[in-house]
């Protein structure tokens, strides 16, 4: 069974579960959580999590030790003209 995410607070369309990968930005790092479940508006493209969800990357984040033997992955990084 999904979880109901309700409707989104920006645009009032119902969100969609998925899984998405969040990023964040930690001590000049970034990294890519992959698979987290979220309710996603189809219109706008907002994301939320439920709280359990929040609560197990932030565990993941606090301690470079979990992430740090992460697969790397390459990213282009553009400067603005």
């Amino acid at each position: 069974m999904k979880y109901n995410y309700g409707e989104c607070e920006i645009c009032n369309t119902k969100l969609v579960s998925k899984k998405v990968k969040q990023d964040f930005w930690i001590r000049g790092k970034l990294v890519v959580i992959d698979g987290v479940p979220a309710g996603v508006c189809p219109r706008c493209g907002a994301k939320i999590v439920r709280s359990e969800v929040g609560k197990r990357i932030a565990k993941i984040l606090e301690s470079p030790r979990k992430w740090s033997k992460a697969p790397i992955i390459r990213v282009p990084v553009v400067e603005l003209p």
